[in-house]
């Protein structure tokens, strides 16, 4: 009983399997079918979307494509047209140019007929003239050519009477204009430049304290004084002058390391030569470097930015460096302050003038002694340390060496002149002084018809007295000009001569 209940329970449970199993089958198969027709409807309305986006694309392509062809065909109308345009220009350049052509060979023809016209008046004009030469040289027993050269001699001799008058004339009103305007300039720039003076000689003196020490610095046999000498290569002069000791020497640089040499070991009460070699090395040294501090703060004082150290090394040993007793850096630190005063009087580069001016004498200071004149020899050294070319020629030109090429140059060789030619500034030589007066006079004395001369005021003016016989009036003024341009060309002198011709007739009768 109960295993066929459990066999009923089996079979119920498998039925009810069954049972189930078909109602999922059936609703799976209801709803595949459902889902089926969905995604139809679905596929349809996609379908047909996608069919009208592609007629909206197909109706969009199609209207720009009319658009793209509408706008080349203008364009191609608008090329047709102004093709049409330029083919009717040029139809009536082309007239116009035919016409032109037809106008000129007519303009041609007429003046082949006028230059036939010319040609035959100008042979009648000719032969007229030779006929009349001939009549004219028949009537004055003169060929054309003697008459040319009459003609011109006579032609010749008034322009150049004519031409010194009118250049006495223009060079006396340049005289009195350039004058007025110079003296103002100079006076201007002297007033506001401040100098010093300094006499410089060939000999130097130590002073000491008591004549005891003149043995010692003498030494055993003079070996102290002898090391003193071959050390700085200046002569020690020890006389009877008391308590003084003289050292002798054309350089200064070198009585400056001696008088150094001497102070120190005197201080220092060792004398003996290898304390004599050592105290000259270190005041060479010592020296050496003061003169780069100088040439340095020279620069600095002056404004001048830029120099080579070779050329700021010169330009401090120019302050044991003299001429005609005039301290060489005083006067280049004249000569370029006047420079810099007179070229902005007269609107110039201030700068370049003064940077001229203080190297103008940089040949009178080298390392080795040249045989060139001391402006080439600067000239040369500014151009190796790359010295602006206005700066070079001014430094070569300032004694007329070599040609002046700019405006600075002039305005530097006046102020070198104004710096050494100002009274108190220099002393010459009696010697140079003497030849240089008799030069003068002797220039004066090469001219024709000059009977005496005589240079005064220090050879600032020069008096020449001349026959009245030989020479006129009218040629007097000429032989001062003469007289004055070849002392110009020829001499070198401070400041300007003056050129002065006299002329005097004396009559002379005898009373008897």
């Amino acid at each position: 009983m109960e295993l066929t209940g459990i066999i009923f329970g089996i079979v119920g449970l498998l039925i009810g399997a069954g049972i189930m199993f078909i109602l999922q089958k059936s609703a799976l198969a209801n709803q595949k079918k459902s889902i089926l027709s969905e995604a139809e409807k679905e596929g349809e309305l996609i379908k047909k979307e996608k069919l009208m986006q592609a007629k909206e694309k197909f109706i969009q392509l199609k209207s720009d494509h009319e658009k793209s062809l509408q706008e080349k065909n203008a364009k191609i109308k608008e090329s047709e047209n102004r093709t049409k345009q330029k083919e009717h220009t040029l139809n009536q350049r082309l007239s116009e140019a035919k016409k032109k052509d037809q106008k000129l060979e007519s303009i041609r023809g007429n003046l082949n007929r006028q230059l036939q016209v010319v040609e035959k008046r100008e042979a009648d004009l000719n032969q007229l003239h030779a006929k009349q030469v001939k009549e004219l040289e028949a009537m004055s027993s003169l060929s054309a050519d003697e008459a040319k050269e009459q003609l011109k001699e006579v032609l010749v001799n008034e322009a150049r009477t004519e031409s010194m008058g009118l250049l006495k004339e223009i060079v006396d009103e340049a005289k009195i204009n350039a004058n007025k305007e110079a003296k103002r300039i100079v006076i201007s720039t002297i007033q506001r430049v401040a100098t010093e003076q300094a006499i410089e000689n060939s000999v130097s003196v130590f002073n000491i304290e008591s004549d005891e020490l003149k043995g010692r610095i003498i030494g055993r046999e003079g070996r102290n004084i002898r090391a003193i000498e071959a050390a700085t290569g200046v002569e020690v002069i020890v006389d009877d002058t008391p308590e003084a000791i003289i050292l002798s020497c054309f350089d200064p640089i070198r009585r400056e390391i001696a008088r150094l040499s001497l102070h120190q070991l005197v201080t220092d009460g060792r004398i003996h030569p290898a304390r004599i070699e050592e105290v000259v090395a270190k005041t060479k040294k010592k020296l050496d470097e003061e003169i780069v501090e100088t040439g340095k703060r020279t620069c600095i004082d002056l404004n001048i930015h830029g120099l080579h150290p070779e050329l700021i090394r010169m330009v401090g040993r120019m302050r044991y460096r003299s001429s005609y007793g005039q301290n060489l850096l005083q006067h280049s630190r004249e000569v370029a302050n006047l420079c810099a005063t007179m070229a902005a009087e007269l609107g110039l580069n201030a700068k370049v003038a003064k940077r001229a001016g203080l190297l103008h004498d940089i040949g009178k200071v080298p390392d080795e002694e040249s045989e060139l004149p001391h402006a080439i020899l600067g000239m040369k050294l500014a151009e190796k340390y790359n010295e602006k070319p206005d700066v070079c020629n001014a430094i070569g030109a300032h004694h007329d060496e070599i040609e002046m090429t700019t405006l600075i140059s002039p305005i530097v060789q006046v102020c070198d002149a104004v710096s050494g030619a100002r009274p108190g500034a220099r002393r010459e030589i009696m010697e140079s002084y003497i030849q240089r007066i008799q030069d003068l006079e002797n220039i004066a004395l090469s001219y024709q018809g000059v009977e005496k001369s005589y240079a005064i005021q220090a050879g600032r003016e020069l008096r020449v007295i001349v026959s009245s016989e030989k020479v006129k009036d009218e040629e007097a003024s000429n032989l001062a000009y003469q007289i004055s341009e070849k002392i110009q060309d020829e001499m070198t002198y401070p400041g300007q001569v003056k050129v002065t011709v006299i002329r005097e007739m004396r009559a002379t009768s005898i009373a008897r």
